[in-house]
């Protein structure tokens, strides 16, 4: 039997009627479709990251504005899986042509292309959160401003136009405000709350924690009022903007900067586009590249840029400057883990500044134990970035990669290969940083580059050094406290025994006896003071070669000998 024919096409119609249904994509399109990218993969996720981006913008805004921020959180249960949001801080305010575009258009703000530290870069945040919110129940947002007593508050109500990426406004007033100047935002959205490691309780403890200039008063779906005080009434240092190094630029970005400069020279373009680079640099630059410096920017090509990423390469250059990240600091960690955490002992270290692909981060850490941390549970592992907690992806986060390679038995801790170690500790790392390198646009894990996983092993072996010191400490009192004790239920017989050969008073010779212990001295061993200790024990600086601070210090030797030296 002949099989039918294959029907002919024209194929010139086709391609034009393919045509017809091109059209480009609305970013806004694009992000309500793949709303998981975002972080609003769940109804418990969409609210942690709803609540998440409108804190962030919050502390972000205060700090700016060189305000103490102290930010009321409530969260109203409307129906099942219907909650009410409601964020208010005491910042500047935003003026009143830029409400609508800050909070009803993906991908608008001032951050992306700055090159210092700060929370939120990518103008994504809290117009996203708008978006989950108008998708998931329909209602539009509410935005109070104000920015002086002198002037209105204004209230918006807003949506997103998802094909235009643009913002509709449904209402516009002015209002009256008992605030002299912030802003409060209220959205409806589709959402689950529940309590736990992952939840808005959770996150806004952890806020707490690496905001210790901060105050937070949350209200729960429960009603529960929750105030987090602030713990230093000094706001953290303003990160200074800082032009790109030349070590992190690309041949894209190149060209691209060569085509828009204003520069007249290849020289002068160097000198007033990139940062640590001077005369003698661009010109060693220029020399290694094979490359005129009185070129002009505009007429150099792909294959002439290729040569000069390759002489920027050749080129030694001074690492860029500092002052654009503002880390927390060994004190106010301390503080915030005091302020949250119930333990007995705290440290802290905040590495010196270094560098990845041109880009300065700091890491910092941190460590709380015993106390009335669980015993027999894995550590608790408190991650974040440029001050905010990263709660979601801890196994795909190079921190907790830093955290596993990193041997914890020298100091303390009990580990079973290469896992989390256990015990009553809280073990926190902070990146701060021009530009984290999250693993998604979720902003929930750090991505792996050696110089920061180094950094961060680092950082943990220095705070791991202050913990062994405690710990040893407190295992030598425990183990007087022990001799002290079996001695002391001996001291009743002995008084007998040289009361009856002596002649003397038994009262005072069991005073005797007992002074002999010296057990508040033994107590106060616990009392260990880091700065005393680390002379002591010569520990390495965090300025010592990578060599030395990479090699844990045992301590038990060294306790063992004063032990047998006493004992004789």
């Amino acid at each position: 039997m002949e099989e039918p024919k294959a029907a002919k096409i024209d194929t010139e119609l086709k391609a034009e009627e393919l045509a017809l249904r091109q059209r480009s994509i609305s970013i806004a399109e694009f992000f309500e479709k793949n709303r998981h990218l975002l972080g609003f993969d769940n109804k418990r996720k969409a609210l942690l990251t709803a609540v998440k981006e409108a804190v962030d913008n919050s502390l972000d805004a205060c700090e700016e504005a060189r305000v103490l921020p102290e930010i009321t959180i409530s969260l109203t249960e409307l129906a099942e899986d219907r909650y009410q949001l409601v964020v208010e801080d005491n910042g500047p305010g935003i003026v009143k042509t830029q409400i609508p575009q800050v909070f009803a258009r993906l991908l608008y703000g001032s951050k992306f292309h700055k090159l210092s530290q700060s929370r939120g870069q990518q103008g994504l945040g809290i117009s996203a959160a708008i978006l989950y919110a108008q998708l998931t129940t329909g209602k539009p947002a509410r935005i109070v401003s104000r920015i002086s007593p002198k002037k209105p508050a204004h209230h918006y109500e807003l949506r997103i136009d998802v094909q235009k990426n643009s913002p509709e406004i449904l209402k516009e007033e002015e209002v009256s405000w008992n605030k002299e100047h912030g802003t409060k935002i209220e959205i409806e959205l589709e959402a689950t709350y529940l309590k736990g490691f992952q939840s808005v309780d959770e996150y806004l403890k952890q806020t707490a924690i690496i905001n210790p200039h901060a105050t937070i008063i949350y209200t729960t779906p429960k009603a529960e009022n929750i105030i987090y005080s602030r713990a230093t009434e000094k706001l953290p240092p303003l990160p200074k903007e800082i032009k790109p190094h030349p070590y992190g630029v690309e041949i894209g970005l190149l060209m691209r900067m060569l085509a828009s400069t204003s520069s007249r020279t290849l020289q002068s373009f160097l000198m007033s586009e990139f940062s640590r680079v001077g005369a003698e640099t661009a010109k060693e630059i220029c020399t290694n590249a094979a490359i005129l410096p009185t070129q002009k920017p505009s007429s150099i090509g792909r294959e002439e840029a290729e040569k000069l990423i390759a002489g920027i390469k050749a080129t030694r250059i001074i690492s860029p400057p500092t002052d654009c990240i503002s880390p927390i600091g060994e004190e106010l960690i301390e503080k915030g883990l005091k302020k949250e955490i119930a333990a007995e002992f705290y440290c802290s270290t905040t590495r010196p500044p270094s560098v990845y692909r041109g880009n300065p981060f700091a890491i910092e850490c941190g460590i709380a134990y015993g106390g009335e941390l669980p015993q027999d549970q894995s550590v608790t592992v408190l991650r974040f970035a440029n001050k905010v907690p990263l709660l979601y992806q801890q196994g795909a986060c190079g921190i907790t990669e830093a955290i596993t390679e990193t041997n914890w038995k020298p100091y303390g801790l009990q580990q079973s290969g290469n896992s989390v170690p256990s015990g009553p500790a809280v073990v926190m790392v902070h990146m701060a940083s021009v530009w984290v390198p999250f693993t998604s646009e979720a902003k929930e894990a750090l991505a792996h580059y050696p110089e920061i996983m180094k950094e961060i092993k680092l950082a943990l072996q220095e705070c791991g050094r202050k913990l062994s010191i405690y710990v040893n400490r407190k295992h030598h009192a425990q183990r007087q406290l022990e001799r002290a004790n079996l001695f002391e239920a001996y001291i009743p017989e002995i008084a007998d025994s040289l009361s009856s050969l002596t002649g003397a008073a038994k009262t005072a010779l069991l005073e005797k006896l007992k002074s002999t212990l010296k057990k508040e001295e033994i107590q106060a061993q616990l009392e260990v003071k880091i700065p005393e200790v680390e002379e002591e024990m010569r520990l390495p600086s965090r300025h010592d070669s990578e060599e030395e601070e990479e090699k844990p210090i045992s301590v038990t030797k060294k306790r063992k000998s004063e032990e047998q030296r006493k004992l004789k």
